[in-house]
């Protein structure tokens, strides 16, 4: 078992947009939250598969900064 850090977002139509970081790529989208998280899943583990079947590096490398605002 794997734990990613995805992103959710609204679009200007409400449409909810799922992005996975760390995973180049690797995006999805639903009509409510919970629609967009259950296909994240879904996308992450097919984006996964085929970068290991394309012998690239599962995962990239992401961080967090501080940023003063």
């Amino acid at each position: 078992m794997l734990r990613f850090t995805v992103t959710l977002d609204r679009d200007e139509d409400g449409v909810w947009i799922a992005e996975c970081p760390s995973v180049p790529g690797c995006v999805s989208q639903g009509t409510s939250r919970d629609e967009a998280l259950a296909n994240i899943e879904d996308a992450i583990r097919l984006c996964l598969q085929v970068r290991s079947e394309r012998g690239l590096p599962l995962t990239i490398e992401t961080r967090s900064v501080e940023v003063a605002v």
